[in-house]
């Protein structure tokens, strides 16, 4: 339950001491297992609640009925194709989900396991789309020391208490372990990609322990921040005054999570290289043909750790080595035979018998002594496959070969490298830990929600095309299959070329009919061919012999860092859903910018093609085609991404109003933040296109789109009739960054043309919402087109985080901006849960549908980002930290490293682990703005006195910033009225 003191007061530190006393800290620091001052902290016998799940009211239920039955049917059927729906609210993992997540393992792409407060490995996403979010018990690091000759011995799990899942301890599995930990003298302290937890005299009153968990998480590495490898560190200080013989177990199951590990074929050999890296490797016989991952766990032997191993042990007594015995045997002895190292490949387990491996590294620790042992855990998976049978290299792959025994070298170079990882990582994360004018629970809040470019089911692959054995296993079985579920699927294959010559450009889209396609585009798009281009060079998008899948050939100086893909959402499961990355985006743009710009490109090459597959939506149960040209798309797919785009089936989203809105705004972001003009000739293309599709919404002709009365856009519950604040706000940004980029790329006409647009749509925009105060929700005449719509200035927002002039008059923007936080912020629980999406003037949420009650995670924060951009920085961070104080704090509902899409006001979640709340790095955008959007040239053809005022603020901002950095924090005291980040003193 969530404490009442969420809702009394805000703390505004936690100090490392709280948690550690300080002689502990001190003896810790002189190997760096001390943890940092400013981290995300709990005690490891925290309790962990079940998370309580979001409910529609009766009135919410009775609008659904006919579209719950229509999704019902549609994962039913989906689920006897032997595939997940993208969408399933029916399907409920065995274990409810609990406040117990922690800093997840690895880099990017390559499968990702989160490891839990208390040392539980749980959600394990190895196959994607799959998430299996039980803990696998067997894996645990365990101590075992001796002193006094034998004659004091301890021993246990160093996790806390007995898992309510063991039994009583009558078999011959892991309940027969020492569970003797209690943790009330064990901390955990969490800073992504990194975390420490500190044993302060448990088990062992006189050893202190701590173990320091390292992932390869490094901005703008693209090599080693997709390696699937970690480190666990442990420094363990002696401070009585006998030796202690210390041995750290380190045990893994054959296993990729739920009951994979009794699936049989699997196999366990042990390791060892010259240099002293000893481990033991796990061959996964991964079932229904998706290929095998090998794990690896190792240690290094040195002068003073000796490492051994236990190939197999089983959790039962059938062939193998018993759980119950090895620990005996660890428990007596301290380590294992040093013959285990002759043993090979162990013979292959049988179904429905588990079998595990176990590392130790024993070691002598000196009275007053300290001493360090070092775990590597890696993972090899090399192909990656997706449902319908496409399989491609993941990005590791470059570095380190196609075979699963790459998990070796993996483990052996986390070994050798964690402490260069380390530099790196502080490198990058201390100027913002060290700038105490910002908010404590902001400085690690905004490393933390980072989690999700590993946790987000994220697959990264070497670039290539699909690896062509699997294709040719799919091209008889799986077209087969495909054929019969839709015999009217038609795919329009497409090559593009574009030539580039000295004074102009001709964009040639030659479309190669199949199957008997003859499709006419809905846009015109002859226009592009004669776009004028200067001093461009020639670049073309080769045919990869797939229906959608070409790709841009690489210029001479750049690097291919492979292609990309993360899920919406772990329980929705579409890759890159586009209204969703415009908010999350930030955060990639900021930290690995290649892969940004790679994933705006696959989008702009998505714009210009057409699928004719015929698709049911569920919300109308009306028929459409999968992907209609013109129309940005919701997301690159599931089961065959890339090749089959939108996943996403419950509305038509080519009729959605937001999409190619989001898509102007975020390539021309890119564009001014990267300076690649590459990258915006590559896709001039699509963005004209994506304005010229939106340009039928505009019913009346006045120059701006008019929603059609259902909901179209990112909040797919939330009707719109009419102008609407969202979307038209939206268009009103595009327009003028697509004005921008013109300018920018020298299209001179088509500058004037979106600029005549512009200033058209932007006076209807204000003379239909703008009511004194803020902008309507809608133009329409329904109960809630009044309604104060949080997310109201998400064009604004666009507009100055990519250094473009005020949409609007700078006082209607704070009025709204303070409008918003008076009512969507201050009058839910006093500020302390977020901004909710809908409020009406009289101060009751909107309760029109389940998405206006509700507070949206990401939103809030690109609400906060907007409020820093205009200097309302008080108002700024008390909005976003409302998320904090609700989502992580103690006293919160326990969403920590599971951020959701939303929550109620009774904090009550939908959809954990979701993309957006990622927009926490819009925020240090606004704070820290790069050099190009700060210098980004004023757009003569707009409004120049907004310009000037902009870039004034801007450039005072950047340089309040710029202080901070080179004189430190400030003397005076923060204020409770406000935040001093920018005092100048």
């Amino acid at each position: 339950m969530v404490s009442g003191t969420l809702f009394h007061g805000r703390r505004h530190s936690w100090p490392c001491e709280d948690y550690v006393p300080r002689p502990t800290l001190q003896l810790l620091e002189s190997d760096h297992g001390a943890p940092p001052q400013q981290a995300w902290r709990r005690r490891l016998n925290s309790h962990a609640n079940i998370l309580k799940e979001f409910s529609v009211t009766f009135m919410e239920a009775l609008k659904m009925v006919r579209l719950g039955f229509r999704l019902w049917t549609y994962v039913k059927e989906e689920r006897s194709h032997g595939r997940k729906a993208p969408i399933d609210p029916f399907t409920r993992e065995r274990s409810k989900p609990s406040a117990s997540q922690g800093v997840p393992l690895g880099g990017m792409g390559s499968g990702s396991i989160c490891r839990g407060f208390r040392g539980e490995f749980r959600h394990w996403q190895m196959i994607p789309g799959m998430c299996k979010a039980s803990p696998m018990l067997a894996n645990q690091f365990s101590i075992f020391v001796s002193r006094d000759g034998g004659r004091k011995k301890y021993a246990s799990v160093l996790a806390p208490g007995r898992p309510e899942e063991l039994g009583k301890g009558d078999d011959f599995g892991i309940s027969n372990w020492d569970w003797a930990l209690d943790g009330q003298h064990s901390t955990y302290h969490a800073l992504f990609p990194r975390a420490w937890t500190i044993y302060d005299g448990e088990p062992d009153p006189e050893l202190k322990i701590s173990c320091r968990q390292i992932s390869p998480f490094i901005p703008h590495n693209y090599r080693e921040s997709s390696l699937p490898t970690c480190t666990f560190v442990y420094t363990l200080v002696n401070t009585g005054k006998e030796r202690a013989n210390v041995s750290l177990l380190f045990t893994w199951a054959n296993s990729i999570g739920g009951t994979s590990h009794f699936s049989g074929g699997h196999v366990n050999e042990p390791f060892m290289s010259d240099d002293g890296v000893r481990g033991m490797l796990l061959h996964h016989k991964t079932a229904e043909g998706y290929p095998p991952v090998t794990f690896a766990i190792a240690s290094c032997q040195t002068d003073n750790v000796d490492v051994t191993v236990l190939p197999c042990f089983g959790l039962s007594n059938r062939s193998y080595t018993s759980a119950k015995d090895m620990w005996v045997t660890m428990r007596e002895q301290g380590h294992f035979d040093e013959e285990n190292w002759n043993e090979g490949c162990s013979i292959a387990s049988l179904p429905g018998e588990g079998i595990c491996a176990a590392v130790s590294a024993s070691a002598v620790v000196e009275p007053h002594g300290t001493c360090s042992v070092v775990f590597a855990l890696a993972w090899a998976s090399p192909k990656v496959k997706f449902m319908k049978g496409s399989t491609y290299f993941r990005r590791y792959t470059k570095f380190y070969g196609t075979s699963v025994d790459a998990a070796t070298n993996l483990a052996h170079d986390a070994l050798m490298d964690y402490q260069r990882w380390e530099t790196e990582i502080e490198n990058w994360q201390l100027p913002i830990l060290n700038n105490e004018k910002l908010p404590e629970w902001y400085r690690f809040t905004l490393f933390n929600e980072l989690y999700y470019l590993v946790a987000g089911g994220t697959i990264w692959t070497d670039g290539g095309l699909p690896v062509e054995e699997d294709k040719d296993k799919m091209s008889c079985s799986q077209k087969r299959s495909r054929k019969k579920e839709n015999k009217a699927e038609n795919k329009a294959e497409v090559r593009v070329t574009v030539s580039v010559e000295t004074d102009h450009t001709n964009h040639v889209a030659e479309v190669q009919r199949l199957n008997g396609y003859n499709g006419v585009a809905d846009t015109d798009f002859n226009a592009l061919q004669d776009q004028n281009f200067e001093n461009c060079g020639q670049r073309t998008e080769m045919n990869s012999g797939s229906s959608t899948d070409y790709d841009y050939v690489l210029l001479a100086d750049e690097e291919n860092v492979g292609r990309f893909l993360y899920l919406e959402g772990v329980e929705y499961m579409m890759w890159c859903t586009y209204d969703v990355h415009f908010y999350a985006s930030f955060a990639l743009l900021d930290l690995f910018p290649k892969i940004e710009l790679n994933i705006q490109r696959e989008f702009a090459k998505a714009v210009l093609i057409e699928d004719k597959k015929k698709v049911k939506f569920l919300a109308e149960g009306n028929w459409g085609i999968r992907k209609v040209r013109g129309a940005v798309p919701h997301d690159l797919g599931l089961h065959d991404p890339w090749l089959e785009i939108n996943a996403y089936n419950i509305h038509d989203t080519s009729q959605w109003k937001d999409l190619n809105s989001k898509f102007v705004l975020q390539v021309y972001r890119d564009l001014v933040a990267t300076g690649d003009m590459t990258f915006g000739k590559d896709v001039w293309p699509a963005v004209c296109a994506s304005i010229e599709y939106m340009e039928k919404f505009d019913r009346d002709g006045d120059g701006l789109i008019e929603n059609d009365g259902f909901p179209d856009q990112t909040y797919d519950t939330w009707t719109v009739h009419g102008i609407s604040a969202y979307c038209g706000g939206l268009w009103i940004a595009a327009l003028q960054a697509a004005s921008a980029m013109a300018d920018k790329l020298g299209h001179k006409e088509y500058a004037a043309k979106y600029t005549r647009q512009f200033q058209r749509a932007k006076a209807v925009y204000e003379e239909k919402l703008w009511n004194g105060s803020y902008f309507n929700y809608d133009s329409g005449t329904s109960n809630n087109s009044y309604s104060i719509q949080a997310d109201q200035l998400a064009g604004q927002w666009y507009a100055w985080a990519s250094g473009l002039p005020s949409l609007f008059d700078e006082n209607k923007i704070r009025s709204a901006l303070q409008k918003i936080y008076d009512f969507n912020v201050m009058k839910v629980r006093g500020g302390r849960m977020g901004a909710v999406n809908g409020m009406h003037q009289n101060g009751k949420v909107d309760e029109t549908c389940m998405q206006s009650r509700e507070i949206w995670t990401g939103v809030t924060y690109g609400v906060a980002a907007t409020m820093l951009h205009v200097g309302l920085e008080h108002q700024a961070f008390t909005t976003a930290e409302g998320i904090f104080l609700a989502g992580w704090s103690e006293d919160g509902f326990g969403y920590w490293f599971q951020t959701p899409e939303a929550w109620t006001i009774d904090g009550h979640y939908r959809s954990l682990i979701y993309m957006r709340p990622l927009a926490i790095w819009a925020m240090q955008w606004a704070l820290n703005p790069p050099k190009a959007v700060l210098e980004a040239p004023k757009i003569n053809l707009m409004e120049r006195e907004h310009a000037s005022q902009f870039h004034a603020g801007l450039a005072a901002v950047a340089e309040a910033f710029k202080h901070v950095h080179q004189n430190g924090p400030c003397s005076c005291s923060s204020s409770q009225s406000g935040c001093s980040w920018k005092c100048t003193c």
